[in-house]
């Protein structure tokens, strides 16, 4: 390479000329300057070369003395960009050709419901109405119901101060009754929700109904056999129970209405277990008293239980089933 630039060197600097002079004359008379000749070095040559296209059938110049530099990426991926790779990949929502939900919440699997949440809304805000209206009665009925050693007459008077208080809790126990009838059939199937605008309130006309004859009939026996006041008795505890009953049901209402199926099953369970104890409850404790007033053997009860309670609510929920179903 020294030599290759020190050639160069000479091959570039100007040539020294001097200017001749004429013997005859004396006069020194102007030369031209030649022009510098710049020579091509190796390093040109092959530049040019490499410059110049290949022609088919010539011999190719070897450019593996020319250095190659390694493709650096712009941009190595990172931990990160994994990760955000696997989020998109894994959620729907960052899926691509996906719509897009603004709602987020997990989809009903009872879109058509919507009514029932105001329907048990205002069933909850009737009971705390009465409550807070009338809470003075809310204690003597507890106390009269988890008390069954105090005296009737005693229980009686306490009760009938507030005959307003003990009307607004006989319709809410209707009320009440007739929504879990109907939560009842429709977790098992047996209507549709669509026809919950017919049901319910036929269901509550059938409840009101139905304590009401047996509320005259139980009356009109009384009058009949002279014994109004064993019926006055036995009209206390059974319409007693049922207001507690009424109470009691709100709760399992909330969790029919509104649980999974298999937590509302469950649920259903334990409510007909309370039901029936509160049944059996209200029979043991009028068998008490109805002792008091007459001497019957169990058997003439058991047979009245069977033939005045039992048999007529069988009747009218086989009645209904048919009516609902459609005979199937």
């Amino acid at each position: 390479m020294a030599a290759q630039d020190s050639a160069a060197v000479r091959s570039t600097t100007p040539v020294a000329t001097e200017s001749p002079v004429r013997k005859d004359t004396g006069i020194v008379q102007p030369v031209k300057k030649k022009v510098p000749v710049i020579k091509k070095d190796s390093v040109g040559v092959k530049l040019a070369a490499s410059a110049t296209p290949v022609v088919a059938g010539t011999d190719t110049l070897r450019t593996d003395s020319i250095p190659q530099v390694p493709a650096v990426p712009l941009h190595q991926e990172t931990t990160y960009d994994k990760y955000l790779k696997t989020l998109t990949a894994s959620n729907i929502f960052l899926k691509l050709n996906k719509p897009h939900r603004l709602d987020l919440n997990p989809v009903r699997a009872y879109r058509d419901l919507d009514w029932l949440v105001y329907v048990m809304g205002g069933v909850v805000l009737l009971l705390g109405i009465i409550r807070l209206s009338y809470l003075k009665y809310f204690t003597d009925l507890f106390r009269a119901f988890l008390n069954p050693t105090l005296s009737q007459r005693q229980l009686k008077d306490q009760l009938s101060q507030s005959p307003f208080p003990n009307f607004l809790l006989n319709i809410f126990f209707v009320i009440s009754l007739a929504m879990y009838l109907y939560l009842l059939m429709y977790r098992q199937n047996y209507i549709p929700g669509s026809n919950a605008w017919m049901v319910i309130p036929a269901l509550i006309v059938l409840v009101a109904l139905v304590y009401s004859i047996k509320y005259v009939m139980l009356r009109f026996c009384g009058w009949l056999f002279g014994s109004v006041e064993l019926a006055d008795a036995y009209i206390f505890i059974l319409y007693l129970i049922n207001k507690v009953l009424g109470i009691l049901l709100v709760p399992f209402l909330v969790i029919l209405a509104f649980c999974g199926p298999e937590l509302a099953k469950a649920f259903l369970y334990i409510s007909v277990f309370f039901i029936v104890i509160l049944v059996a409850y209200r029979y043991i404790r009028s068998y008490s008293v109805v002792k008091q007033y007459l001497s019957f053997s169990r058997l003439h009860f058991f047979l009245y239980l069977c033939a005045f309670e039992v048999a007529p609510v069988l009747i009218i929920t086989k009645v209904l089933l048919v009516w609902l179903t459609g005979g199937h």
